[in-house]
């Protein structure tokens, strides 16, 4: 027998330690025969521990990969962690400043690395443990981090090898800048929001009057255009006035030339469809520079680019020009004021403001919401910066990976998200592979005195490759790589390339990869780019990195907000699944709707908790519980917003299947369940046949459920057969049986029936919850004589068509239907289940009214009847009684003496009333039609359509009890 209560924390952490110490999550990486299957986790963060969002997608993947080892494949499921170059340093960094207030200094980089190194060895522990305990069936033998050796071998090598390639270049563009940490940073980074700003009308001189005046301008329009906008800092790097070709009001204008207030450096007047004439005045300054419209706009035009500020937001003592020759700028007044020199951004914009407003060079200032960029990890404003950085040209390798999605070579799930990926891919830019930070792996490129360009894995091998005197000095590049440049690489440098080796030829290309929308760009895309670059077959074809890209929401908290560790808005899974106090629940954002009053009525009573704690009631849910919930959530594509409410149902569900273990095993153990016996030698009930043709329906529909990778389906198909089919009605039905049945072949039969059954079920349960289901599996093998040591490693189950008796299916669905109807018939007249009813039935088959007759017995009981009787077509009766239409029969219940017709009519009048609210409130989900319901338009109406048929049927039932 098993413990009497189920305790989730006393079973789950010794059956992992079972599981890994046996070896069982390890390939048999010398068996090539077996067919593979391989995963390989996107590796975690470094800067914390995981969050329910890793937990979401690292329950789909050990779903995808218990269901694939118990089917015979060789399963891969590799794991790692990400270096989170970027946001490691900067946690870092913060705790040493709170620690000893040093700010960064260069000083300061060997003890800073050594300290990160330290809190990812820590966090490294602290994540495995999560892993574990999410019951996640991982490969431990080689896990990989992003900065060991091996791992930084293939990275310079990728590097390397795109360098000779000439497919890596270095060169001084436009990108996000953030000057507080300063370095480049990824659009991932880089966040917007809306604040309260200023759009400041500013008037710029026609260049052929400015000899009217040099400073002041008169208020005729005629001599001046007005430019609207709301960064007049940035003017001393304007190198044009851009309006629209069509727009009448400017015109005559192009070609000509402004000067720039305060310096008077002239520029040209051009045109661009791209401006939108309707917006300030129609003219934009243009300052290729400081903006990214405007350097898009400066490069169709071949203008040169003048930046203004350094790299910590002040302005210049000198502005820096980039262009040819054969571009045109006004080289004379190309200069920034004395007076505007080291200012930061404000100020400068304040003085400059000011100073124009002065010259009656402005014309107007309007409030105005203005779009800023910040980085959402230090909250600091971002301002494109032209720096030196390295790029990897993107077109050639861009094209290759949208071709192979286009021919199918690499399914998108769901299919949506195929046309995101081919938007992306047709309008990608080269890639910014440089930063400006210290944690990472550091470029492989060194300089001369010359500043020429040497690449390799160390100077030794420079200087030998390129024949350098030893004289000649070299100095290697500050900058790091940017984190998804070794991310990208992650499928087979996992797997030891650039060795080709047999784990290499065997596991890839991977099976699939799971992985949230927001990040097919920065990741899927650059994975399949850079694979099939690197990667080749036998026949030197390109390969690629998953065959399979299965795309998850984002579990969002109350708030909607993505959960994220730099948003300080997670949930530890630990905190769910072990020991977790309910107040401490409410505080980690559970959901909007939490109310700790009702959520303490709900998890399982537990004797050893005195009432007078219940307040402060600690919950232990499992794994397993969070697994079910999560897996549940799952629907093609959309976030999830997490419910405590959920949870405790699975919870419920699993301590459903544990309570209904101990009744199998009580009927079972030490019994002849007949085993050993063929099946023809067994008599099996119309319960048994229905419930093995139930199960095989079932067993049908999850493989055809889990292959669309619906396993919010799955579950709620688990969830209806388990609890409901299985116990609820099977259970029920075969408890005469078990209790006193005197035939020995029914009995065999029903308990072979309850016994395979079960454990069928377990199997089919196994991926999903792994932890009850071994810790039962244990304990039923030994009753079917099972000699294999675990549950993930059977077979998983598999349906047989001809065990399906569609018959057989029909005739216990109907007397389901008798059964419930009479339940429904108690509820709705307020007879109490202990008032025995009598019952006739007229116009029923042949078959039917056998199996009532051989179960009479059973029938009675379960349904908690005095009397069963069959009429002829034309039989009467005089008592009062209640006619129920039953498919093409007729169910007549006999009104008892206790019977209370006023107490039966207002219970009616109750439930007409509540199901003609539900039935308005959907009506009103449905008129309203907001985006959400145009998904679950479909759903709602079903709903509609259930509720109006069983409000009719409560009026027929009114009717006849007033008419009784």
């Amino acid at each position: 027998m098993i413990e009497k209560i189920y305790n989730p924390k006393q079973i789950e952490e010794s059956i992992y330690k079972f599981w890994e110490e046996s070896g069982y999550f390890e390939p048999d990486i010398t068996d090539f025969e077996k067919p593979r299957y391989c995963i390989m986790m996107p590796p975690p963060n470094i800067t914390g521990a995981l969050h329910l969002g890793h937990a979401f997608q690292q329950t789909i993947m050990d779903i995808l990969a218990r269901y694939n080892r118990m089917n015979g494949k060789n399963v891969l499921w590799r794991i790692g962690l990400d270096h989170a170059g970027i946001a490691a340093q900067i946690l870092i960094e913060n705790k040493i400043f709170n620690q000893t207030k040093t700010p960064k200094n260069n000083d300061l980089k060997n003890s800073l690395l050594k300290e990160i190194w330290s809190w990812k060895e820590q966090t490294e522990k602290l994540i495995n443990y999560q892993i574990k305990r999410l019951g996640n069936s991982v490969s431990w033998t080689n896990t990989r981090f992003t900065m060991d050796p091996q791992m930084s071998f293939a990275v310079k090598e990728a590097f390397i090898r795109l360098y000779q390639d000439n497919l890596i270049y270095k060169g001084k563009r436009l990108v996000n800048w953030d000057y507080k940490i300063q370095t480049a940073i990824s659009d991932l980074e880089v966040s917007y929001k809306q604040v309260k700003g200023l759009m400041w009308y500013i008037r710029y001189k026609l260049e052929e009057y400015s000899k009217s005046n040099n400073h002041t301008i008169s208020t005729n329009k005629n001599i001046y255009i007005t430019v609207a906008t709301t960064k007049p800092e940035t003017m001393f790097g304007d190198v044009a006035i851009a309006v629209n070709p069509e727009d009448s009001r400017y015109k005559k204008l192009i070609g000509k030339y402004v000067l720039i207030p305060l310096i008077n450096r002239k520029i040209p007047i051009i045109s661009d469809e791209h401006i939108n004439p309707n917006k300030g005045t129609g003219c934009v300054k243009i300052t290729p520079a400081h903006d990214f419209n405007d350097y898009m706009i400066g490069k169709k035009h071949k203008l040169c680019m003048i930046n203004i500020f350094s790299t910590y937001r002040k302005i210049l003592e000198k502005p820096e020009i980039f262009c040819s020759q054969s571009q045109f700028y006004d080289k004379k007044n190309c200069y920034i004021p004395t007076i505007f020199r080291n200012l930061n951004c404000d100020q400068a914009r304040t003085m400059i403001t000011s100073t124009c407003n002065q010259l009656n060079l402005i014309e107007q200032i309007q409030h105005y919401d203005v779009t800023i960029a910040y980085n959402n990890r230090t909250g600091t404003i971002v301002e494109p910066m032209l720096t030196n950085q390295w790029y990897l040209k993107t077109t050639y390798l861009a094209k290759q990976a949208k071709n192979i999605v286009e021919k199918g070579s690499i399914e998108f799930i769901p299919e949506q998200y195929k046309n995101i990926y081919f938007k992306w891919m047709d309008n990608i830019q080269d890639w910014c592979i440089s930063r400006q930070i210290w944690w990472g792996h550091q470029i492989p490129a060194w300089y001369d005195n010359t500043n020429k360009i040497y690449v390799g894995h160390c100077e030794k091998d420079i200087r030998k490759n390129y024949k350098l005197h030893h004289d000649t000095k070299l100095r290697q590049d500050h900058d790091v790589l940017d984190t998804w440049f070794s991310s990208s690489l992650w499928t087979f440098s996992n797997l030891g390339w650039p060795k080709n080796n047999n784990l290499l030829k065997f596991y890839h290309p991977t099976d699939i990869i799971v992985s949230g929308f927001d990040i097919i760009f920065f990741w899927i895309s650059r994975m399949i780019m850079m694979t099939m670059y690197f990667i080749k077959d036998d026949k030197k074809n390109c390969q690629i990195p998953f065959k399979k890209i299965y795309i998850t929401g984002l579990v969002r908290d109350k708030f909607g907000q993505k959960m994220s560790k730099s948003k300080n808005n997670v949930i530890n899974p630990i905190d769910i699944i072990d020991r977790i106090s309910i107040h401490t629940l409410s505080k980690n954002h559970i959901n909007n709707n939490y109310d700790s009053s009702q959520t303490i009525k709900k998890p399982p009573y537990n004797k050893n908790t005195p009432k007078k704690n219940c307040v402060n009631e600690i919950i232990t849910y499992g794994a397993d519980s969070l697994r079910m919930t999560l897996a549940a959530l799952s629907s093609y594509g959309r976030d999830i917003h997490w419910d405590i409410n959920r949870l405790i149902g699975y919870h419920n569900f699993c301590n459903k299947l544990w309570n209904v273990s101990k009744f199998i095993l009580l009927h079972t153990t030490n019994q002849d369940c007949g085993i050993n016996y063929q099946q023809d030698k067994l008599l099996f009930s119309l319960p048994d046949r229905w419930i093995t043709s139930k199960l095989h329906q079932t067993i049908q529909i999850f493989y055809q459920e889990l292959h669309k990778y619906r396993f919010d389906k799955i579950i709620n198909l688990l969830y209806e057969f388990i609890w409901h089919q299985f116990c609820d009605w099977y259970i029920e039905f075969i408890k005469p049986t078990l209790y006193c049945s005197t035939n020995t072949q029914k009995l065999i039969g029903t308990r072979y029936t309850l016994i395979t059954s079960f454990e069928t079920l377990l199997r089919l349960s196994h991926p999903i919850i792994p932890f009850i289901t071994e810790k039962i599996w244990q304990k039923i093998k030994l009753i079917i004589k099972i000699k294999e040591k675990t549950i993930m490693l059977q077979s998983f189950p598999k349906y047989n068509i001809s065990d399906i008796n569609l018959n057989v299916i029909i005739e216990f669905e109907w007397i389901k239907d008798l059964i419930s109807e009479i339940r429904t018939f108690r509820t709705q007249t307020g007879i109490l289940y202990k008032t025995p009813l009598h019952i006739a039935l007229q116009h029923i088959s042949s078959r039917i009214k056998k199996y009532i007759l051989e179960n009479n017995r059973t029938l009675l009981q379960v349904a908690q009847l005095k009397k069963i009787d069959f009429l002829k077509d034309n039989d009467t009766f005089s008592q009062k009684s209640f006619n129920i239409p039953l498919h093409e029969s007729e169910l007549i219940v006999f009104i008892p003496d206790v019977f209370n017709k006023q107490i039966a009519i207002d219970k009616l009048h109750k439930e007409i009333k509540l199901i003609t609210q539900k039935i308005n409130y959907i009506q009103k989900k449905i008129d309203h039609q907001n985006e959400y319901l145009k998904v679950n338009c479909i759903k709602e109406q079903e709903k509609l359509i259930f509720y109006t048929k069983t409000k009719n049927k409560l009026h027929n039932h009114l009717s006849i009890i007033i008419s009784l």
